[in-house]
């Protein structure tokens, strides 16, 4: 029986366990990337498990989200960042240098690698043939220190693609056209797999926007074949020594098959606030755009700006429309100013913003308020843009450059024939903004750089056997972590003092949940399907267990976050039956007995009513041992002590 993609990479690297489906393993990883958002905390953590240098074959800290410098917060961190490189043994992203996806698929990702992110779109690597997953800090600190990375064994979908695209249609069409089959929690535990005919008309930029934001179907990753697409484009990069052929075998055997023709496929569009929420372009044009917004991790590449560059050439942008454009990278900025390019951004009055996250995370560019604001991003949450009371839409490239100049949503195809542009056969190589790391006897000599934003790791304690306390917050499905730890340029600089953000866990939810939280000692929270879904971000868990909540009881999890509840001692716990959700209340007052949890059962008792509920949960024996010792870093702290 052959084996797919997926099989064969996590094959070489296994470590512990066989690789049937929902069973655990453990794998190496060979490769780490962290941003600054994420970054600092990460760091803390690897720190404090007393490793002297990075274990891994390449890690890289990028500067791209945190770039929005109102004080002293965010350039301080950006310090103790890169000292914490140049003493580690990391590559160091200067600020300014580009989104850290973005920079990864140019100059670092490899066919048949692995990739630990903390970032949810790490997954962006799976377009050169890697294996590239997004995680929590501290599961991307434990391995920087040589640990292995644990998962359930996913199921694998054959995504089949044939065709070609007709003009106006690109790779966000493709993701876009997944989303609307599956949704936001339909690869749950699921790798998508990327084969056919159609493969081979899509360039490594366009399959990195696919397995970018195949992130949104829950996806564990997402991948494509390493082929001669691949080869080409590292050669481009000056990189044609890393590339193998790497491809599934003839007669592989997937879990499922999704079949997309995209020559079939029209302009899609996903509407507030899901990304999953999606119809096509034409069902819903005509509605005014306030607000374009072309760029992030998804489609800031090369490709994408030329092809808004070729749209917008000798047009001007519709008056009652701001257009801001965030490139990708150095590299595509300077493709896009010695080409010319950039001209015709400029001059059809493009604002261009900085290469890094900005608008996307809320850093900046929030729209005004009830906007409509369309957006080449990944996510449309409520409240991610900056201003609760924004519409934003997600689309490609193509719908809204030809939306920004008409002032309203338009199918792009309205616009007539898509001007031709060309690609380089060579980039641009510069990597000067990339810092390397320094030999082990130069960095033994290099302090860290704590500036007063960087506040000690807080310490929590082993389980104990018996949880009590109130029920805090009932909250619906789809609770994403933008609820329960919310982005934006007011709260991202305090990632690195739990404290300090700790004050804004779920403020879009219910404000006083803080203060209630410490009045009431903590307690629980109740969720519905799909709980934790969005950005990897651990501090949706760390800042909760900061405010003492003892466990989250659910219909079901997002993957990445049940992960970082376990790394924080929070227990995740589901209702056995789903129809139990209702009979709880915010304000009720449980009991749960921790003492069955190794059967994989456990007994909520509720006080307030006088019933008991039947719990269950999905861990490993491994995450129940991290449960008990409070959490991932004291798990480690105690296996490095032994």
């Amino acid at each position: 029986m052959g084996k797919t993609l997926t099989e064969k990479i996590l094959e070489q690297h296994l470590i512990e366990g066989e690789l049937e489906k929902g069973t655990d393993v453990a794998v190496k990883i060979d490769q780490t990337l962290t941003q600054d958002a994420t970054g600092t905390m990460a760091y803390l953590q690897f720190e404090a498990i007393g490793i002297a240098r990075v274990q891994t074959e390449l890690s890289v800290s990028y500067v791209d989200h945190n770039t929005l410098q109102t004080d002293f917060k965010n350039p301080d961190d950006h310090r103790y960042l890169q000292s914490i490189a140049a003493k580690y043994g990391l590559y160091f992203s200067r600020p300014g240098n580009g989104i850290c996806h973005q920079l990864h698929l140019e100059r670092f990702a490899r066919p048949g690698k692995t990739l630990l992110g903390s970032d949810s779109h790490t997954p962006t690597g799976g377009g050169v043939g890697m294996i590239a997953i997004g995680a929590g800090g501290l599961d991307v600190a434990a391995a920087m220190a040589g640990e292995s990375f644990r998962l359930k064994m996913p199921k694998v979908v054959n995504v089949y693609l044939t065709g070609k695209f007709p003009d106006f249609i690109s790779a966000k069409d493709v993701i876009l056209e997944v989303l609307r089959r599956i949704g936001v929690k339909g690869a749950v535990n699921k790798v998508l797999e990327y084969t056919g005919p159609g493969i081979k008309t899509l360039t490594v930029p366009e399959r990195g926007t696919i397995t970018n934001m195949g992130t949104e179907t829950g996806a564990t990753t997402s991948i494509f074949p390493s082929d001669n697409i691949t080869k080409e484009f590292l050669e481009a990069q000056e990189r044609g020594d890393q590339w193998i052929s790497l491809e599934p075998d003839n007669d592989a055997v997937y879990d499922e098959k999704i079949e997309i023709n995209l020559s079939e496929l029209e302009p899609l569009i996903a509407l507030p606030h899901s990304p999953g929420n999606v119809k096509t372009v034409k069902e819903v044009e005509g509605l005014n755009v306030d607000q374009v917004c072309i760029g992030s991790c998804t489609n800031s590449s090369l490709r994408d700006l030329k092809v808004v560059a070729s749209i917008l050439k000798g047009k001007t942008i519709s008056e009652h429309t701001v257009l801001t454009v965030s490139p990708g990278s150095r590299q595509v900025v300077n493709h896009m100013v010695k080409s010319g390019e950039m001209v015709y951004l400029v001059e059809a009055g493009a604002r261009i913003l900085e290469n890094a996250c900005g608008p996307c995370i809320g850093m900046g560019l929030a729209p005004k308020s009830d906007a409509i604001s369309l957006r080449t991003f990944n996510r449309n949450f409520l409240g991610r843009s900056g201003t609760k009371s924004a519409q934003a839409y997600l689309v490609s490239p193509e719908t809204a450059a030809v939306s920004a100049i008409e002032g309203k949503i338009t199918d792009p195809r309205r616009f007539g024939k898509l001007p031709k542009f060309e690609m380089p056969k060579k980039f641009l190589v510069n990597d000067n903004m990339i810092i390397p790391p320094l030999p082990p006897e130069k960095a033994n000599s290099i302090e860290i750089v704590r500036g007063p934003n960087i506040k000690p790791l807080p310490e929590f304690n082993p389980l104990p056997n018996k949880l009590e306390g109130e029920v805090l917050l009932k909250v619906e499905d789809d609770i994403t972590t933008d609820h329960i730890m919310p982005a934006g340029a007011k709260i991202l600089p305090l990632r690195s003092n739990i404290p300090e953000i700790s004050k804004f866990v779920f403020n879009v939810v219910d404000e006083s949940f803080h203060n209630r939280s410490l009045e009431k000692g903590g307690g629980f929270i109740i969720g519905g399907e799909n709980y934790g879904q969005g950005s990897s971000r651990e501090h949706a868990a760390i800042a909760p267990k900061y405010l003492g909540i003892k466990a989250v009881i659910v219909k079901s999890f997002a993957r990445i976050h049940l992960a970082n509840l376990v790394n924080f001692g929070i227990v995740p716990l589901t209702f056995v039956n789903k129809e139990d959700y209702s009979k709880v209340e915010q304000g009720d007052d449980f009991e749960i007995n921790l003492t069955t949890l190794n059967t994989g059962k456990v007994i909520l008792k509720n006080f307030t009513k006088n019933f008991e509920i039947p719990l269950t949960h999905s861990l490993s024996e491994t995450e129940i041992d991290i449960l008990k010792a409070g959490g991932k870093l004291p798990y480690i702290k105690q296996k490095y002590s032994r």
